[in-house]
């Protein structure tokens, strides 16, 4: 049975980042790297916060950090793909998370003028739709353009701060 203290409700006031992030961990996600193109070459970062919003049109959402440099870069290029990582690529995703990993060559193929990661079990590219403040990130909104997937590939799945395979 869990620990009754950790159940506790608290005030909004109370609710410290560390412990949001340590709760939302709970929740089981799958693992993409989002990719743009500008002047100044490819970029990605691993992205954990995706999701698909609406069907009709193609929709689909990532947040990013208000600070970090690749919201700046979908900004300049208004443009971004989304990889969905295969359970082999766990260092793909510490790499793309700020870990570089020399081992890792020539990662990038292209799509329709955008990089995406070689091996991913899903791509999905997207113009840049709508952009909306959200506290510390911004959420951006992507009207998908182009897809791919392998339905054999199995994918990289996160919980709880660590990177983990599906059983079967």
């Amino acid at each position: 049975m869990p620990d009754t203290a950790t159940r506790e409700p608290c005030a909004p006031a109370t609710i410290s980042p560390r412990r949001l992030r340590d709760c939302c961990g709970r929740f089981t996600t799958g693992v993409t790297v989002v990719t743009t193109r500008t002047a100044l070459g490819d970029h990605g970062m691993t992205v954990s916060a995706f999701m698909s919003v609406s069907l009709d049109p193609p929709l689909i959402a990532v947040a990013l950090d208000s600070r970090s440099r690749m919201l700046a870069r979908v900004g300049v290029s208004g443009r971004f793909a989304v990889s969905v990582l295969a359970q082999s690529m766990h260092e793909h995703a510490l790499h793309f998370a700020g870990r570089p990993n020399e081992a890792l060559q020539d990662l990038f193929e292209e799509r329709h003028g955008l990089p995406v990661l070689r091996a991913a079990s899903a791509i999905m590219l997207a113009d840049v739709a709508q952009r909306i403040e959200a506290g510390d990130h911004v959420l951006l909104l992507g009207k998908v353009t182009h897809l791919e997937s392998d339905p054999a590939a199995a994918p990289l799945v996160y919980h709880a701060g660590q990177f983990h395979r599906l059983a079967g």
